[in-house]
């Protein structure tokens, strides 16, 4: 896997001890399975940050912070991966998952008008919001699955890569 690459952005231990704004935080930050890159960290960390890109709610990173920080995986790669839902790919993403729910719970798909009222947004939540929610939560744990089965493989294809190109020299 390309470590060197990803290292690079990683801060250091000592820049994150020295700033003041995450002393908050306390020695929960110092732990140093957060910050260091490998097979289980980052194939952990991406199952989390997939996992938080599909929960429909605006605080996706610090869910997803706390979730690295729980799980002891990478937290930058974690925070990052949320991105993924970003506001050009999140209607895309968040209508296949209406349709995932919709095609699980067998309801027909539902003609989609916008009003600009609280009726309206009630009205249309207590219609798609049940498929959506179930879509969410299934694609969330399709793509954690994913991403962390795939790091893995990868990373494992690239160290037996490595290690054949060192048998033949």
């Amino acid at each position: 896997m390309p470590r060197l690459l990803i290292k690079r952005f990683l801060p250091s231990h000592e820049l994150i001890k020295r700033q003041k704004a995450l002393k908050i935080f306390g020695n929960v930050l110092y732990n140093p399975n957060l910050w260091c890159l490998n097979r289980r960290s980052a194939s952990g960390a991406f199952a989390v940050g997939l996992f938080m890109a599909f929960v429909p709610l605006p605080s996706q990173m610090i869910m997803a912070a706390g979730l690295a920080v729980l799980l002891g995986v990478n937290l930058p790669l974690s925070v990052a991966l949320v991105w993924v839902s970003n506001p050009i790919t999140m209607p895309v993403l968040f209508y296949g998952a209406y349709k995932v729910g919709a095609w699980l719970m067998n309801t027909p798909h539902q003609p989609f008008h916008f009003e600009l009222s609280w009726e309206f947004l009630l009205h249309q939540m207590s219609q798609i919001g049940p498929p959506f929610l179930l879509g969410c939560f299934v694609s969330s744990m399709l793509f954690a699955l994913l991403g962390y089965f795939g790091i893995r493989g990868l990373w494992r294809y690239s160290v037996v890569r490595s290690w054949n190109k060192r048998k033949s020299r």
